[in-house]
């Protein structure tokens, strides 16, 4: 019986098995997830302390800096960034800290892990984990999203691994070997056709190709590096 959290999953997985081009089912998630975050962090939510006093400390990454300068709500980013400069200048002065590991050592700290915090990542990465969770958990119990998951086109390398990784970790050892064979088997036959297509894309502009057909090469390289890097929307 489907839950309230299985159904995105099963939405994306059916999307993907619907029409390959989409590929992989939790990219699709990821740029869910990233825009629901966006729509909430931009409306009400803003004003809400216990999100605000997160988004004072954590900040955004420059990425989600420029979607939600895209959004055209640049009061509600002007709120918020407001708040967040009073934080950081407090991250700016000196501490007891600086007394036992000399002068500027605490702002330095300060500054390093604002460097590498952003609280929309933050919120993505936590839903996103669970939702591959969602995705394990339903290969072992549910025999019908089994048959979805055979049917995928591909996985993206860093959510291939993710995959592998909890499922290792979390599955019963002989449907983790069944799992490991499917999921490995999706991912090679997708990686040898898509290195075909690059291979193709290379030669034709040898003098020697320029009169054979592309075939599917024309946008191997995006493909190749939505492969290897996840696709969130920034290749074009």
């Amino acid at each position: 019986m489907e839950q309230i959290y299985t159904i995105p999953v099963n939405e994306a997985f059916d999307g993907s098995r619907s029409d390959p081009a989409l590929g992989c089912p939790f990219c699709a998630l990821f740029r869910k997830l990233e825009e629901d975050e966006l729509d909430i962090i931009l409306g009400a939510s803003m004003m809400e302390p216990d999100i605000r006093i997160k988004t004072n400390e954590m900040g955004f990454c420059l990425t989600h800096y420029r979607k939600m300068l895209g959004r055209k709500r640049r009061l509600g980013m002007g709120l918020m960034l407001e708040s967040h400069l009073d934080a950081v200048k407090k991250k700016l002065s000196p501490t007891a800290k600086d007394l036992v590991l000399g002068v500027g050592q605490s702002e330095i700290d300060a500054l390093s892990a604002l460097e590498k915090s952003c609280y929309v990542c933050s919120r993505i990465d936590k839903n996103l984990a669970a939702m591959i969770a969602t995705a394990v958990y339903l290969f072992e119990t549910d025999l019908d999203f089994r048959e979805k998951f055979k049917a995928q086109p591909f996985f993206c390398l860093p959510h291939y691994r993710a995959m592998a990784d909890y499922g290792k970790r979390k599955m019963n050892k002989k449907i983790f070997r069944e799992f490991y064979a499917v999921a490995s088997g999706i991912e090679n036959e997708y990686l040898k056709t898509l290195s075909g297509d690059v291979s193709w894309f290379c030669k034709k502009f040898d003098y020697q190709f320029e009169a054979e057909p592309w075939y599917n090469s024309k946008d191997s390289v995006e493909r190749a590096i939505r492969f290897l890097s996840g696709d969130t929307g920034e290749i074009n």
